[in-house]
């Protein structure tokens, strides 16, 4: 079996790496069920544009829905991989879950971090990784990856055709990769649906693409265990980035008291 160390090494060198049945088989089960409820519930239809897929069915801020969803950024067998590709300080990007229904055309090639304004190549600024609720195929729209590409100069033209290569995967296995890898969703040519939890991180020091402070009530972040509380954004990059009024946000808004020390308690002893 690959370890965290191997699987970081990987996406270093091709932008991406599988993690082959990392999910419980249980979770991956629950997890599809309430995905099932909340579309009911949430009356959640397509989108009318391409990016996001007009035979696809998206549901974001997952963690807001319900308590199982808080099992998802901290798993054992995914977060470590993310944390070697950027850091112990990273942070929950968004929690959405992506099911590409029978007839979707492929989505443009893009890269996760294609709007933030860096030279390229940079230091992984993103890594977001796409849990397989179920079997990932060539036929049914599995991820379409260019390998390599997140050393290139340039991101890809969304307008463009490129080489690419299918990550198939089965039923609870992991996609890891970094913000700069070029790749989209694949077409569904089958009759059933490709469902994939869309679990995404970036830096401490990177704005998270939705807004979890604001989208997640702090009464439900008290209930978090404390990782979970640090990934959403209750927590300091470096001991300073995210401060509020000098005082660790766990400690304002949580009344945490553990791990909440600063820059510059540290300084003082």
């Amino acid at each position: 079996m690959a370890t965290a160390a191997d699987h970081v090494a990987r996406v270093a060198a091709e932008g991406y790496t599988i993690i082959e049945a990392a999910i419980e088989p249980e979770l991956v089960d629950a997890l599809r069920r309430d995905l099932d409820r909340l579309e009911d519930e949430l009356g959640v239809t397509p989108a009318d544009n391409d990016f996001e897929g007009r035979h696809t069915v998206r549901i974001y801020n997952l963690l807001a829905r319900g308590r199982i969803w808080a099992r998802v950024p901290v798993h054992h067998a995914v977060l470590p991989v993310v944390e070697g590709v950027l850091d112990r300080g990273c942070l929950v990007s968004s929690l959405s879950s992506i099911a590409i229904g029978p007839g979707e055309t492929a989505q443009p090639i893009h890269a996760d971090d294609q709007l933030i304004p860096l030279t390229r190549p940079h230091v992984p600024i993103i890594c977001n990784t796409m849990w397989a609720i179920t079997d990932f195929t060539v036929e049914n729209g599995a991820t379409r990856l260019v390998p390599g590409s997140h050393l290139r100069e340039e991101p890809p033209n969304p307008l463009e055709l490129y080489d690419t290569i299918p990550a198939e995967m089965f039923k609870g296995s992991v996609l890891v990769w970094v913000g700069s890898l070029w790749h989209g969703g694949g077409a569904n040519k089958t009759n059933g649906r490709r469902v994939g939890i869309a679990m995404n991180y970036c830096a401490g020091y990177i704005r998270q693409q939705e807004n979890q402070q604001l989208g997640v009530p702090p009464s439900l972040v008290k209930t978090f265990p404390r990782r979970l509380q640090e990934l959403v954004g209750y927590s300091v990059y470096n001991g300073l980035v995210g401060h509020i009024d000098k005082q660790h946000p766990a400690k304002v808004v949580l009344a945490e008291n553990e791990g909440v020390d600063m820059v510059w308690d540290l300084l003082k002893k």
